[in-house]
């Protein structure tokens, strides 16, 4: 009988956690193209209109990037609390309520017009983002309450808050009655980068977020903290380092970048503030996160890779007539081997034959 065991590397396979992004993704195109083979639809074609398809026209280059922003800010900030080992998975929350915060501003004083409008939505989405994620930390903090819990379910809260919102106090009165707010002004709306198109302020903005995470990380005793804290627990302790400090630090960041990446949609493509304003941005900067390797520098490559699953899934809905869930299932896909493949950085197989007479022996 032949039995695979998983033995644990004498030291982190650096080759592997070069090659597992890679791995991971390679083995989602080859899962999809047995998928596709396997309901009747040409893999060759469907992998064209999913992966390539959408790199060929402008719009769609735009489009892909407009998606990335949001992935790419949120997964920079959930990178920090995983590198710490604090699991924040609420992103998705904290982007709403940041969108909500923000959006108050021109849904209760559409009369105010001035060059501090944006800005003003700008910090009050970041505060919003930040107070929403003080919860579950303060929550780790004070009664060691599972994080992953809390946060996770603060995210039904705050999609209802939306949806009560949108629907009731909030709603557009002439908007047919519809849900949904009033359509921002110009003064409430991000700028333009490229006429014609969607693309907007935030992409400067995600640079900038990109680059500070990287210094942050590389030349910051903070970052210092952080490193350590996730990689070496017992000696952070023993140098002095506050775990409690970095959990309410790492959720803070994270939610308060969530929160700004919620507002730079609904003053951006959105235009207003709707019932959905994201279609699972914060669970699939989760993804982003582990497929850049918590690195800020890689994670913005990954969060292209990631938006590209939503145009190619767009286009693919409408030229394959597949569902509008396509999208999820390669996501899925994909996080399932980043993880396998990331089993492999601190493991590797061994195949153990066992003699069939002392096979029997055990059983009986």
């Amino acid at each position: 009988m032949l039995r695979v065991e998983l033995v644990r590397r004498p030291e982190r396979s650096v080759r592997m956690a070069i090659l597992s992004p890679v791995l991971a993704v390679a083995l989602t195109v080859a899962t999809g193209f047995i998928v596709f083979w396997a309901i009747g639809i040409d893999p060759f074609r469907a992998l064209y209109i999913y992966f390539v398809e959408p790199w060929t026209q402008a719009w769609s280059l735009q489009e892909i990037v407009v998606k990335a922003i949001p992935i790419t800010m949120i997964a920079i900030g959930l990178s920090l609390c995983y590198l710490a080992n604090t699991w924040n998975i609420g992103a998705e929350g904290q982007l709403v309520i940041g969108a909500i915060v923000g959006s108050s501003i021109p849904i209760l004083f559409p009369e105010w017009q001035t060059p501090l409008t944006l800005p003003s939505m700008l910090i009050l989405a970041i505060a919003g983002g930040m107070a929403y994620a003080a919860i579950p930390a303060t929550l780790k903090i004070r009664f060691g309450t599972n994080e992953i819990l809390t946060s996770l379910m603060l995210v039904y809260v705050a999609n209802l808050l939306l949806d009560w919102l949108v629907r009731g106090p909030w709603r557009n009165p002439q908007g047919y009655n519809f849900p949904g707010s009033v359509d921002f002004s110009d003064a409430a709306s991000l700028p333009i980068l490229i006429s014609g198109g969607r693309l907007h302020l935030g992409l400067i903005f995600t640079i900038l977020v990109v680059l500070v995470a990287w210094f942050a990380l590389r030349r910051t005793i903070t970052g210092f903290e952080i490193n350590v804290l996730g990689q070496a627990p017992r000696a952070a302790a023993f140098a002095g380092f506050s775990r409690n400090r970095m959990i309410l630090i790492t959720f803070l960041v994270s939610g308060g970048l969530a929160g700004l990446a919620g507002i730079q949609e609904v003053a951006g493509p959105i235009g207003k503030l709707d019932v959905v304003i994201s279609p699972g941005y914060g669970f699939t900067a989760i993804i982003v996160a582990f497929l850049g390797r918590l690195n800020p520098i890689a994670i913005p490559v990954a969060g292209i890779v990631l938006a590209l699953s939503y145009i190619g899934g767009e286009s693919a809905q409408i030229m394959l007539g597949l569902s509008g869930k396509t999208a999820r299932v390669f996501q899925g896909i994909l996080l399932f081997y980043v993880l396998a493949c990331d089993s492999f950085i601190l493991y590797r197989l061994r195949f153990v034959r066992t003699p069939a007479r002392q096979v029997a022996e055990s059983a009986t």
